[in-house]
Protein backbone atom coordinates (compact mmCIF):
# COMPACT_ATOMS: atom_id res chain seq x y z
CA UNK A 1 0.00 0.00 0.00
CA UNK A 2 1.30 3.48 -0.90
CA UNK A 3 0.20 6.53 0.13
CA UNK A 4 1.14 10.16 -0.95
CA UNK A 5 0.47 13.00 1.52
CA UNK A 6 0.80 16.71 0.82
CA UNK A 7 3.93 17.48 3.53
CA UNK A 8 1.75 20.13 4.99
CA UNK A 9 -0.78 18.08 6.78
CA UNK A 10 0.12 17.76 10.17
CA UNK A 11 1.04 14.96 11.37
CA UNK A 12 0.46 13.08 7.92
CA UNK A 13 3.34 10.76 7.79
CA UNK A 14 2.56 9.31 11.69
CA UNK A 15 -0.55 8.86 10.71
CA UNK A 16 -0.85 6.94 7.38
CA UNK A 17 2.38 4.58 7.94
CA UNK A 18 -0.10 2.87 10.02
CA UNK A 19 -1.78 1.94 6.67
CA UNK A 20 1.45 1.55 4.03
CA UNK A 21 3.72 3.20 2.94
CA UNK A 22 4.22 7.10 3.30
CA UNK A 23 5.75 9.88 0.86
CA UNK A 24 5.63 13.46 1.95
CA UNK A 25 5.57 16.08 -0.66
CA UNK A 26 4.67 19.70 -1.19
CA UNK A 27 1.05 20.29 -2.77
CA UNK A 28 1.84 22.04 -5.87
CA UNK A 29 4.43 19.60 -6.68
CA UNK A 30 2.10 16.51 -7.17
CA UNK A 31 2.22 15.19 -10.46
CA UNK A 32 0.89 12.67 -12.76
CA UNK A 33 4.03 10.81 -12.56
CA UNK A 34 4.32 10.80 -8.97
CA UNK A 35 1.54 8.94 -8.99
CA UNK A 36 1.99 5.62 -10.90
CA UNK A 37 2.58 3.86 -7.76
CA UNK A 38 0.15 5.11 -5.39
CA UNK A 39 -3.23 3.55 -4.01
CA UNK A 40 -4.04 6.73 -2.08
CA UNK A 41 -3.97 10.37 -1.87
CA UNK A 42 -4.27 12.80 0.41
CA UNK A 43 -4.02 16.79 -0.28
CA UNK A 44 -4.87 20.13 1.09
CA UNK A 45 -6.58 22.81 -1.04
CA UNK A 46 -4.05 24.10 -3.15
CA UNK A 47 -3.41 20.55 -5.30
CA UNK A 48 -5.70 20.22 -8.54
CA UNK A 49 -7.17 16.76 -8.38
CA UNK A 50 -8.88 16.13 -12.07
CA UNK A 51 -7.92 13.70 -15.18
CA UNK A 52 -4.90 15.08 -15.68
CA UNK A 53 -3.56 14.66 -12.29
CA UNK A 54 -4.74 11.13 -12.16
CA UNK A 55 -5.42 9.25 -15.84
CA UNK A 56 -3.82 6.20 -15.64
CA UNK A 57 -2.24 6.10 -11.87
CA UNK A 58 -4.15 2.96 -9.68
CA UNK A 59 -4.91 5.98 -7.25
CA UNK A 60 -8.27 4.68 -5.13
CA UNK A 61 -8.79 6.84 -2.59
CA UNK A 62 -8.62 10.75 -2.48
CA UNK A 63 -8.90 12.53 0.44
CA UNK A 64 -8.65 16.37 1.15
CA UNK A 65 -7.99 17.76 4.81
CA UNK A 66 -9.84 20.45 4.18
CA UNK A 67 -13.38 21.39 4.33
CA UNK A 68 -13.27 23.03 0.61
CA UNK A 69 -13.83 20.89 -2.59
CA UNK A 70 -13.51 22.68 -5.36
CA UNK A 71 -10.06 21.81 -6.27
CA UNK A 72 -11.33 18.15 -6.56
CA UNK A 73 -12.96 17.15 -9.67
CA UNK A 74 -15.73 14.61 -7.71
CA UNK A 75 -17.45 14.37 -11.24
CA UNK A 76 -13.78 12.37 -12.88
CA UNK A 77 -13.56 10.31 -9.22
CA UNK A 78 -17.09 8.89 -9.74
CA UNK A 79 -16.51 8.25 -12.95
CA UNK A 80 -13.35 6.77 -12.46
CA UNK A 81 -15.01 4.54 -8.50
CA UNK A 82 -12.19 6.38 -6.73
CA UNK A 83 -13.81 7.14 -3.03
CA UNK A 84 -13.16 10.65 -2.75
CA UNK A 85 -13.77 12.12 1.01
CA UNK A 86 -13.15 15.90 2.57
CA UNK A 87 -12.74 17.13 5.80
CA UNK A 88 -16.44 19.08 6.71
CA UNK A 89 -15.85 21.28 9.60
CA UNK A 90 -12.28 20.54 10.29
CA UNK A 91 -11.15 23.90 10.44
CA UNK A 92 -14.79 25.39 10.99
CA UNK A 93 -13.95 27.36 14.54
CA UNK A 94 -10.34 28.55 13.56
CA UNK A 95 -11.87 30.29 10.62
CA UNK A 96 -14.32 32.03 13.46
CA UNK A 97 -11.36 32.86 15.73
CA UNK A 98 -10.14 34.94 12.17
CA UNK A 99 -13.29 36.67 11.73
CA UNK A 100 -13.62 37.56 15.59
CA UNK A 101 -9.62 38.99 15.23
CA UNK A 102 -11.14 40.80 12.02
CA UNK A 103 -14.19 42.15 13.44
CA UNK A 104 -11.97 43.45 16.81
CA UNK A 105 -9.02 44.95 14.51
CA UNK A 106 -11.81 46.67 12.56
CA UNK A 107 -13.58 48.31 15.64
CA UNK A 108 -10.53 49.63 17.05
CA UNK A 109 -9.00 50.86 13.79
CA UNK A 110 -12.69 52.75 12.98
CA UNK A 111 -13.94 53.30 16.79
CA UNK A 112 -16.93 51.29 15.21
CA UNK A 113 -19.67 49.92 18.09
CA UNK A 114 -20.11 46.19 17.35
CA UNK A 115 -23.27 46.20 19.03
CA UNK A 116 -24.62 48.73 16.85
CA UNK A 117 -23.93 47.49 13.63
CA UNK A 118 -25.55 44.56 11.24
CA UNK A 119 -23.20 41.65 10.26
CA UNK A 120 -24.49 40.21 7.07
CA UNK A 121 -23.37 36.17 7.00
CA UNK A 122 -23.40 34.84 3.62
CA UNK A 123 -23.44 30.83 3.40
CA UNK A 124 -24.34 29.56 7.19
CA UNK A 125 -22.57 26.20 7.00
CA UNK A 126 -20.19 24.84 9.46
CA UNK A 127 -18.32 27.61 9.41
CA UNK A 128 -20.93 30.70 9.34
CA UNK A 129 -22.61 28.58 11.77
CA UNK A 130 -19.41 28.98 13.88
CA UNK A 131 -19.16 32.77 12.87
CA UNK A 132 -22.65 33.32 13.89
CA UNK A 133 -22.12 32.06 18.01
CA UNK A 134 -18.41 34.57 18.06
CA UNK A 135 -20.43 37.28 16.36
CA UNK A 136 -23.55 37.35 18.32
CA UNK A 137 -21.26 37.09 21.23
CA UNK A 138 -19.33 40.48 20.24
CA UNK A 139 -22.78 42.04 20.00
CA UNK A 140 -23.13 42.37 16.87
CA UNK A 141 -26.41 41.78 15.19
CA UNK A 142 -26.49 38.95 12.19
CA UNK A 143 -28.21 38.76 9.21
CA UNK A 144 -28.30 35.23 7.39
CA UNK A 145 -28.45 34.42 3.84
CA UNK A 146 -28.25 30.98 2.46
CA UNK A 147 -30.59 29.63 -0.31
CA UNK A 148 -29.89 25.81 -0.34
CA UNK A 149 -30.30 25.93 3.26
CA UNK A 150 -33.68 28.47 3.08
CA UNK A 151 -35.16 25.88 0.37
CA UNK A 152 -34.05 22.90 2.00
CA UNK A 153 -35.54 23.96 5.92
CA UNK A 154 -38.08 26.74 4.42
CA UNK A 155 -36.63 28.86 7.88
CA UNK A 156 -37.84 32.17 7.77
CA UNK A 157 -33.98 32.91 9.68
CA UNK A 158 -32.50 32.98 6.57
CA UNK A 159 -32.97 36.30 4.92
CA UNK A 160 -32.86 37.20 1.43
CA UNK A 161 -29.30 39.17 -0.27
CA UNK A 162 -31.45 42.94 0.18
CA UNK A 163 -31.13 42.23 3.74
CA UNK A 164 -27.41 41.42 3.48
CA UNK A 165 -26.72 44.52 1.53
CA UNK A 166 -27.92 46.49 3.87
CA UNK A 167 -25.55 45.00 6.76
CA UNK A 168 -22.65 47.19 8.21
CA UNK A 169 -20.66 44.42 7.59
CA UNK A 170 -20.37 41.25 4.87
CA UNK A 171 -18.91 38.21 5.24
CA UNK A 172 -18.66 35.10 3.03
CA UNK A 173 -18.12 31.46 4.33
CA UNK A 174 -19.48 29.69 0.76
CA UNK A 175 -17.59 26.99 -1.68
CA UNK A 176 -17.12 27.86 -4.74
CA UNK A 177 -19.44 26.88 -7.15
CA UNK A 178 -19.48 27.85 -10.76
CA UNK A 179 -22.67 26.00 -11.92
CA UNK A 180 -26.06 25.30 -10.81
CA UNK A 181 -28.88 27.26 -9.49
CA UNK A 182 -26.88 28.78 -6.76
CA UNK A 183 -23.56 29.47 -8.35
CA UNK A 184 -21.15 31.51 -5.52
CA UNK A 185 -18.30 32.61 -8.46
CA UNK A 186 -18.09 36.01 -8.92
CA UNK A 187 -21.01 36.28 -6.16
CA UNK A 188 -19.55 39.44 -5.30
CA UNK A 189 -19.55 41.43 -8.41
CA UNK A 190 -19.68 45.14 -9.45
CA UNK A 191 -23.13 45.38 -8.58
CA UNK A 192 -23.47 43.38 -5.52
CA UNK A 193 -20.31 46.08 -4.45
CA UNK A 194 -22.19 49.14 -5.48
CA UNK A 195 -25.67 47.95 -3.99
CA UNK A 196 -23.83 47.37 -0.11
CA UNK A 197 -24.96 50.23 2.53
CA UNK A 198 -22.42 53.20 2.43
CA UNK A 199 -19.72 52.72 4.50
CA UNK A 200 -19.82 48.71 4.30
CA UNK A 201 -16.88 46.53 4.84
CA UNK A 202 -16.77 43.19 3.48
CA UNK A 203 -14.65 40.35 4.61
CA UNK A 204 -13.77 37.26 2.46
CA UNK A 205 -11.93 34.27 3.66
CA UNK A 206 -13.84 31.31 1.44
CA UNK A 207 -12.61 31.03 -1.58
CA UNK A 208 -11.15 34.22 -3.55
CA UNK A 209 -13.01 33.84 -7.21
CA UNK A 210 -16.40 34.39 -4.99
CA UNK A 211 -15.58 38.00 -4.98
CA UNK A 212 -14.55 39.68 -8.44
CA UNK A 213 -11.09 40.87 -7.11
CA UNK A 214 -11.00 43.40 -9.97
CA UNK A 215 -13.87 45.11 -9.09
CA UNK A 216 -13.35 44.93 -5.53
CA UNK A 217 -9.96 46.83 -5.84
CA UNK A 218 -11.89 49.73 -8.08
CA UNK A 219 -14.28 50.08 -5.23
CA UNK A 220 -11.36 50.32 -2.42
CA UNK A 221 -9.46 52.83 -4.80
CA UNK A 222 -12.35 55.18 -5.49
CA UNK A 223 -13.66 55.33 -1.78
CA UNK A 224 -16.99 53.73 -2.41
CA UNK A 225 -16.24 50.64 -0.16
CA UNK A 226 -14.88 51.66 3.46
CA UNK A 227 -12.99 48.89 3.79
CA UNK A 228 -12.24 45.24 3.39
CA UNK A 229 -10.61 42.07 4.87
CA UNK A 230 -8.86 39.20 2.43
CA UNK A 231 -7.63 36.16 3.31
CA UNK A 232 -8.32 34.67 -0.12
CA UNK A 233 -7.25 35.94 -3.54
CA UNK A 234 -7.98 35.46 -6.92
CA UNK A 235 -5.31 33.51 -9.25
CA UNK A 236 -3.45 32.85 -5.64
CA UNK A 237 -0.53 32.25 -5.26
CA UNK A 238 -0.19 34.94 -7.67
CA UNK A 239 -1.47 37.78 -5.70
CA UNK A 240 -2.80 41.48 -7.15
CA UNK A 241 -0.43 43.83 -5.07
CA UNK A 242 -2.47 47.27 -6.14
CA UNK A 243 -5.40 45.13 -4.23
CA UNK A 244 -3.46 43.86 -1.39
CA UNK A 245 -2.16 47.43 -0.30
CA UNK A 246 -5.70 48.74 -0.74
CA UNK A 247 -7.50 46.23 1.73
CA UNK A 248 -7.36 46.45 5.88
CA UNK A 249 -6.57 43.27 6.60
CA UNK A 250 -4.10 41.11 4.12
CA UNK A 251 -3.65 37.13 4.91
CA UNK A 252 -2.37 34.54 2.24
CA UNK A 253 -5.68 31.74 2.89
CA UNK A 254 -4.80 31.02 6.28
CA UNK A 255 -8.03 31.19 8.18
CA UNK A 256 -8.23 27.87 8.64
CA UNK A 257 -4.65 27.44 9.92
CA UNK A 258 -5.09 26.86 13.00
CA UNK A 259 -2.85 23.78 14.61
CA UNK A 260 -6.24 22.03 16.04
CA UNK A 261 -8.37 22.80 12.84
CA UNK A 262 -5.53 21.14 10.59
CA UNK A 263 -4.98 17.90 12.80
CA UNK A 264 -8.86 17.94 13.05
CA UNK A 265 -8.43 17.77 9.18
CA UNK A 266 -5.59 15.00 9.26
CA UNK A 267 -8.20 12.94 11.87
CA UNK A 268 -11.17 12.61 9.15
CA UNK A 269 -9.12 12.33 6.24
CA UNK A 270 -7.39 9.50 8.21
CA UNK A 271 -10.35 7.78 9.70
CA UNK A 272 -12.40 8.08 5.99
CA UNK A 273 -9.03 5.99 4.61
CA UNK A 274 -9.41 3.15 7.54
CA UNK A 275 -13.07 2.94 6.83
CA UNK A 276 -12.00 2.68 2.59
CA UNK A 277 -9.45 -0.07 3.54
CA UNK A 278 -12.07 -1.59 6.38
CA UNK A 279 -9.12 -1.11 9.01
CA UNK A 280 -9.73 -0.25 12.53
CA UNK A 281 -8.10 3.19 12.72
CA UNK A 282 -4.89 2.77 15.23
CA UNK A 283 -3.99 6.70 15.39
CA UNK A 284 -4.71 8.97 18.07
CA UNK A 285 -3.28 12.44 17.62
CA UNK A 286 -4.57 13.78 21.12
CA UNK A 287 -1.08 12.91 22.74
CA UNK A 288 0.92 14.72 20.08
CA UNK A 289 -0.61 18.02 20.66
CA UNK A 290 1.64 20.20 22.03
CA UNK A 291 0.64 22.45 25.20
CA UNK A 292 -1.09 25.98 23.84
CA UNK A 293 1.49 29.04 24.25
CA UNK A 294 -1.06 30.77 26.56
CA UNK A 295 -2.64 28.09 27.96
CA UNK A 296 -4.06 30.94 30.59
CA UNK A 297 -5.02 34.36 31.46
CA UNK A 298 -6.04 36.45 33.83
CA UNK A 299 -8.82 39.18 33.31
CA UNK A 300 -9.38 42.17 34.90
CA UNK A 301 -13.22 42.27 33.84
CA UNK A 302 -13.61 46.46 35.15
CA UNK A 303 -11.05 47.23 32.24
CA UNK A 304 -12.60 48.17 29.12
CA UNK A 305 -10.86 46.78 26.19
CA UNK A 306 -10.52 42.72 28.00
CA UNK A 307 -11.69 40.93 25.59
CA UNK A 308 -9.91 42.60 22.63
CA UNK A 309 -6.83 41.96 24.72
CA UNK A 310 -7.44 38.36 25.32
CA UNK A 311 -8.04 37.71 22.04
CA UNK A 312 -4.98 39.12 20.87
CA UNK A 313 -2.96 37.67 22.90
CA UNK A 314 -3.64 34.18 21.94
CA UNK A 315 -4.24 35.40 18.39
CA UNK A 316 -3.10 38.70 16.75
CA UNK A 317 -4.65 39.10 13.33
CA UNK A 318 -2.64 42.08 12.29
CA UNK A 319 0.95 39.48 12.68
CA UNK A 320 -0.53 37.86 9.82
CA UNK A 321 -1.26 40.95 7.89
CA UNK A 322 2.63 42.41 8.33
CA UNK A 323 3.91 38.78 7.22
CA UNK A 324 1.50 38.59 4.27
CA UNK A 325 2.94 42.48 3.35
CA UNK A 326 6.31 41.40 3.40
CA UNK A 327 5.00 40.20 -0.37
CA UNK A 328 4.49 43.86 -1.73
CA UNK A 329 8.45 43.78 -1.13
CA UNK A 330 9.10 41.10 -3.26
CA UNK A 331 9.80 41.19 -7.00
CA UNK A 332 6.91 39.91 -9.20
CA UNK A 333 8.22 36.81 -9.93
CA UNK A 334 9.12 35.31 -6.45
CA UNK A 335 5.76 36.72 -4.74
CA UNK A 336 3.80 33.33 -5.41
CA UNK A 337 6.91 31.57 -3.83
CA UNK A 338 6.84 33.99 -1.02
CA UNK A 339 3.09 33.21 -0.84
CA UNK A 340 2.95 29.88 -0.87
CA UNK A 341 6.08 29.86 2.56
CA UNK A 342 4.29 32.07 4.37
CA UNK A 343 1.34 28.93 3.96
CA UNK A 344 3.84 26.29 4.40
CA UNK A 345 5.60 27.95 7.61
CA UNK A 346 2.82 29.29 9.23
CA UNK A 347 3.44 29.55 12.65
CA UNK A 348 1.31 27.53 15.13
CA UNK A 349 -1.90 28.92 16.33
CA UNK A 350 -4.37 27.39 19.11
CA UNK A 351 -7.28 27.98 19.11
CA UNK A 352 -9.21 29.59 22.07
CA UNK A 353 -10.66 26.78 23.31
CA UNK A 354 -7.71 25.92 25.00
CA UNK A 355 -6.89 29.25 27.22
CA UNK A 356 -8.28 29.25 30.27
CA UNK A 357 -9.34 32.28 31.32
CA UNK A 358 -9.32 33.69 34.87
CA UNK A 359 -11.33 36.44 35.75
CA UNK A 360 -10.96 39.06 38.50
CA UNK A 361 -14.14 40.84 39.07
CA UNK A 362 -16.35 38.76 36.79
CA UNK A 363 -19.75 40.18 35.23
CA UNK A 364 -22.56 37.86 33.61
CA UNK A 365 -21.87 39.48 30.49
CA UNK A 366 -18.09 39.60 30.43
CA UNK A 367 -17.86 36.08 30.76
CA UNK A 368 -20.89 35.25 28.20
CA UNK A 369 -18.94 36.99 25.93
CA UNK A 370 -15.68 35.15 26.62
CA UNK A 371 -17.51 31.59 26.61
CA UNK A 372 -19.09 32.64 23.04
CA UNK A 373 -16.24 33.57 21.60
CA UNK A 374 -14.77 30.22 22.19
CA UNK A 375 -12.36 30.23 25.62
CA UNK A 376 -12.63 28.37 28.52
CA UNK A 377 -13.85 29.95 31.88
CA UNK A 378 -13.27 30.46 35.20
CA UNK A 379 -14.35 32.20 38.42
CA UNK A 380 -11.55 32.82 40.68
Amino acid sequence: MKILVDENVPYGRDAFETLGEVDTIAGRAITREMLMDTDLLVVRSITKVNAALLEGTPVRFVGTCTIGEDHIDKSYLAERGITFSSAPGCNANSVGQYITGALLHLAEKYALDLSALKLGIVGVGNVGSRVLKKASALGLTCVLNDPPLAEETGDPKYRPIEEILDCDIVTLHVPLIKKGPWPTWHLVDLDFLRWLKPGAFLINSSRGAVVDNRMLKKMLLEEQLRGAVLDVWEGEPDVDVELLEAVDIATPHIAGYSFDGKVNGTRQIYEAACAFLNTPPQWDPAPLLPEPETPEIVVDATQPYALPEAVHAVYNIMDDDAAMRGLCRCAAEERPKYFDQLRKQYPRRREFFNTCVHFSNPTPQLEKQFAGVGFTCKDD
